[in-house]
């Protein structure tokens, strides 16, 4: 409570920085993205030389004895390996994708260019973000009644310390999961909404007779879909958190060499393998496929994998380079707020291990940024997979013609490193288990 003030100006600033990442992906072009990736770089190196600056100067300050200020070190210890492990990653992966920035920049002008049809969708974050704001006021109030529930204690020196019912421990793990769960669950409601506009507008032949596309949307997310959305952001849940487990027990079973070892080792490695395969299926193609058909979330996640590894190469490489640009802009939100929070919670050393509250306001700000960004995210996944669709149900003749416009279908070809196969690719019949089509949504 005595930072609040420092948390909420920084909750307004990683607000203002996604809007502002937002405009640039809108109106992308190769200076903008020059620019963003050498603010991100510097901002990654200044970030992580101050990390290691702050720790320096805790270790050798006076007060480096009291025992507040060891857990200040320790925690910016922490941050500081963990941003200088995730800072060489970024640039090792910015010089692997260099060679198509471009494809990736007229990716998100397709992009911008279907979004300018339907213009309201700019808004869908906005309205997520509130929702969401809403809820984190209500989760930090319980976490800080959960905070000093029990029976209060006087220390010698004036300290007011709380000692904590039976099994109060145990709930701040609950109301963790709670807040990954519950946010994912609002953010999955805004994919579903934002799939369904996207798939109502591309999977219409006369685009003017297209009506509130997002206000049907929303209709089939409370008639249909929410079912699909608490279960698609609990089994991501479940399904990340024994996957976490099983690579640290594998890091741990490597200092040790025997037989029980190699097999428990061989065991985790299956289990990664298949949760891999889970992970690879349920994404936001899966609620793509369930908009379409209506089908179950299993059974949409299972054809949309099918069906997109149908699709030529091109593709996925175009979807990963979107899906890493995005994931840059949020990690500029993240990187300069946890700047701002550096800057404003080192001059506050009255303030009890201060590192804990810039860990949430780094959290926040990925769930703020996230939730903006998302809006590009979702729709990039879904002309994708509307055009798997098209090219599975469509030949391009005047009976079965496509869907895509020229601009999506010139930038596919142009990724494509056999344009004539993409052209010519046979068509099929939806012979792997029920046909993804477009019900109610085509003329």
């Amino acid at each position: 409570m005595a930072g609040r003030s420092n948390v909420v100006g920084l909750s307004i600033l990683a607000v203002a920085l996604s809007v502002v990442m937002v405009l640039s992906f809108r109106y992308i072009s190769t200076l903008v993205v020059h620019i963003f990736v050498t603010l991100l770089m510097f901002g990654l190196l200044f970030v992580t030389g101050v990390l290691w600056w702050l720790y320096c100067d805790h270790i050798y300050d006076v007060s480096y004895e009291l025992e507040n200020e060891k857990e200040n070190a320790k925690f910016l210890l922490g941050f500081s390996i963990i941003s200088t492990v995730i800072s060489i990653l970024i640039f090792i992966a910015i010089f692997l994708m260099r060679k198509r920035i471009e494809m990736t920049i007229q990716l998100f002008q397709v992009t911008s260019s279907f979004i300018s049809h339907i213009p309201f969708l700019l808004l869908q974050p906005l309205w997520t973000f509130l929702i969401l704001l809403f809820y984190w006021i209500l989760w930090v109030a319980v976490l800080l009644s959960m905070g000093t529930s029990g029976s209060a204690q006087v220390s010698s020196d004036g300290q007011v310390d709380y000692k904590p019912l039976a099994g109060i421990r145990y709930m701040w793990w609950y109301h963790l999961f709670g807040l990954v769960w519950t946010s994912e669950f609002f953010l999955t409601c805004q994919q579903i909404v934002i799939s369904g506009a996207t798939v109502t507008w591309y999977l219409h032949r006369d685009k003017k007779k297209v009506q509130h596309p997002i206000l049907s949307s929303m209709s089939l997310l409370f008639w249909y879909h929410l079912g699909t959305a608490t279960i698609g952001s609990l089994l991501l849940m479940l399904v990340k958190i024994p996957q976490i487990i099983l690579m640290n027990l594998s890091k741990l079973l490597r200092k040790r060499d025997n037989a029980c070892t190699r097999c428990t080792k061989q065991c985790c490695f299956s289990c990664l393998w298949s949760y891999g395969k889970w992970l690879r299926c349920l994404n936001q193609n899966a609620y793509t496929a369930t908009v379409i058909n209506g089908t179950s979330l299993c059974t949409s996640a299972r054809e949309a994998q099918a069906l997109m590894e149908k699709s030529p190469p091109s593709v996925a490489l175009l979807k990963s380079s979107g899906v890493f640009l995005i994931f840059l802009g949020k990690v500029f939100v993240v990187c300069f707020t946890v700047f701002g929070g550096l800057m404003a919670f080192n001059y506050h050393r009255e303030l009890h291990v201060w590192v804990i509250p810039l860990l949430l306001v780094a959290f926040f700000a990925y769930l703020v940024a996230h939730s903006f960004l998302c809006l590009f995210e979702t729709v990039v996944h879904s002309l994708l997979m509307c055009y798997a669709i098209d090219m599975e149900t469509n030949d391009g003749s005047s009976e079965k013609p496509y869907f895509m416009d020229q601009e999506l279908m010139t930038l596919i070809h142009q990724s494509s490193s056999d344009p004539e196969t993409v052209k010519a690719r046979p068509v099929q019949n939806g012979e792997d288990g029920t046909e993804l089509r477009p019900i109610a949504r085509a003329d």
